[in-house]
């Protein structure tokens, strides 16, 4: 008898650890991810070579499970945040992700704006139609479209911005169909979908979706990015420095291993991203010897302050370089002396 309790209690101990793996808590880690060399997956045809590296750095992300949490806990870089901090209002994690990708779309975006401005070449826009982030519950596009969809048609008419396709919508009266023409997963698909007033907000009708510009950008020479599955606009300043880089003769890695991280505007400012602390540790492990920080024109709190911390907690030897633009990152470069 008594070994058969011994049997069942460890079938029932095994469960319970078993379960507390799949069991998602209402939070999400993030932690050190790596730091990803630029020159394999950005090309710029016939572009020049460098002696060392540019690096992008990223932080792993991911709904905390119970020993997730735990470890977190106690762990000095591992983060802790709620899921509302995480997910926008009504978003699911699958908007999310689509999010994600889409703001790492704009970033090689505005990257590849900012270096062949730079470097005097020509950029101009292709529109190709809206691109669909998140879609409103108990609205009448939920069950229709899904974040990610491309929406290039309405009524058979194509528009030149996503404000000229939602002045067009607008124009409907409550209950008047529309006919959308949308992409999926590389098919081309028709649905029909009824306007209707929005509960909140100012009096308008509409469908119940987020959405941004769907663009492309020319240039030439052309340029390819090739990002994967990683998202956010925190590799923006590194991406802009590749680019640059490869169209330019002088090479300003100067045969040295450059991190960093910072969103990039079109008007080449850089921006503060999340988990920089977690990004120092990653650019250490990949042995990185300088880390370009967004200064936040210096911000007491800002991202370079505590890389700055960071890099002295771990020990690090990395020289931390505030930057508030993609000007002064070239221009510290440019006088380094070659290695």
């Amino acid at each position: 008898m008594r070994k058969k309790l011994y049997v069942s209690s460890g079938f029932v101990l095994t469960l319970v650890l078993i379960a507390a793996v799949f069991y998602s808590l209402p939070y999400y880690i993030s932690k050190p991810g790596m730091a990803k060399e630029l020159e394999p997956i950005i090309t710029v045809k016939n572009g020049y070579k460098e002696k060392g590296n540019f690096m992008l750095t990223t932080v792993r992300m991911g709904r905390a499970n119970i020993y997730s949490y735990a470890a977190a806990k106690i762990s000095k870089y591992e983060e802790i945040y709620p899921v509302n901090q995480i997910l926008n209002q009504t978003e699911t994690e699958e908007e999310y992700t689509v999010r994600q990708l889409y703001l790492m779309k704009d970033a090689k975006l505005n990257a590849t704006d900012v270096a062949y401005h730079k470097a005097g070449l020509p950029v101009t826009y292709k529109y190709n139609g809206i691109y669909v982030l998140n879609v409103i519950p108990k609205m009448p596009a939920f069950g229709k479209l899904k974040a990610g969809d491309r929406i290039f048609k309405v009524d058979g008419q194509t528009f030149s911005s996503s404000s000229e396709f939602m002045d067009y919508v607008r124009t409907k009266k409550s209950g008047e169909e529309v006919t959308f023409t949308y992409s999926r997963k590389q098919q081309t698909n028709n649905v029909k979908i009824k306007v209707k007033p929005f509960k909140q907000g100012p009096k308008r009708v509409g469908i119940g979706i987020s959405l941004v510009d769907d663009k492309e950008v020319i240039v030439h020479p052309p340029v390819k990015v090739i990002t994967d599955e990683i998202g956010g606009p925190s590799a923006g300043l590194m991406f802009s420095l590749e680019i640059y880089n490869q169209l330019t003769k002088d090479d300003l890695t100067k045969g040295r291993q450059i991190a960093g991280t910072g969103t990039i505007s079109v008007d080449g400012s850089v921006g503060p991203i999340g988990g920089i602390e977690q990004k120092i540790v990653a650019a250490d492990k990949a042995g990185a010897e300088i880390f370009l920080a967004p200064n936040e024109h210096g911000m007491k709190n800002s991202n370079y302050r505590d890389a700055l911390k960071a890099a002295h907690e771990i020990g690090s030897k990395m020289k931390i370089v505030p930057v508030d633009t993609f000007d002064e990152a070239v221009a510290y470069l440019e006088k380094l002396p070659n290695k």
